[in-house]
């Protein structure tokens, strides 16, 4: 007889379809590998205010929400926005919920987190559409422009390339990233309790699902 495995939640904000056909397609990994200790269950909405997400939240118990966002550039206008992202983030744990936030950052954007399943990706971009040479380089393909790797079925031919070693090499190539920054003596900017790099590329997006397939036992 099969063994009935637990099914654990995990509730995400996250700005856009990309990073929900993401993690759409990662909760079907975790759940169709023999492998895995728990099934999953990823609950996402595409959210980018994080106290919208929160007010509308329906729970009894702590609950722990990863708000996945990019931080754009350094420009003012995408700093502001960063930071009011995170003044959200510690204003939803105080309206009596008891949520707690994670970060799961990504500098330049979400991109980065997508080339590093197939290729390392270290070098310093001075804007995000950038990331289409390393894209189309790392998965064999000719988009045009971002918007046509953004496109559903594009995108979803993306992940049809992937398994979850290829989670377990982007989570190691992360790692890779973070410590260099740290070894190069990059500051590491802290503010309200959330902390990242300037620097491009740096994320922490590789904390959230190595904690996920940790949960799992499958890191």
């Amino acid at each position: 007889m099969a063994i009935m495995k637990q099914t654990v939640k995990y509730y995400f904000s996250v700005e856009g379809e990309t990073e929900r056909w993401y993690l759409q397609w990662l909760q079907r990994q975790i759940n169709e590998s023999a492998n895995a200790r728990r099934r999953v269950s990823l609950k996402i909405d595409i959210e980018k205010d994080p106290m919208k997400y929160a007010k509308r939240l329906t729970i009894t118990t702590k609950t722990t929400v990863f708000h996945l966002c990019d931080y754009e550039s350094n420009e003012e206008i995408h700093v502001r926005q960063f930071t009011e992202t995170i003044d959200k983030m510690k204003a939803a744990t105080q309206i009596g919920k008891q949520i707690r936030y994670e970060f799961g950052y990504s500098n330049l954007t979400f991109d980065l987190w997508m080339i590093l399943h197939k290729a390392d990706c270290v070098g310093s971009l001075a804007h995000r559409r950038l990331y289409l040479h390393p894209l189309n380089r790392a998965y064999d393909a000719r988009f045009e422009t971002m918007d046509d790797y953004k496109h559903e079925n594009h995108f979803k031919w993306c992940l049809n390339q992937l398994d979850l070693n290829n989670v377990k090499d982007a989570i190691r190539r992360a790692d890779a990233i973070m410590k260099r920054n740290e070894d190069s003596g990059y500051k590491l900017l802290q503010y309200k309790g959330f902390h990242y790099y300037q620097e491009n590329p740096s994320l922490e997006i590789h904390t959230v699902i190595s904690h996920i397939l940790s949960d799992c036992g499958l890191l």
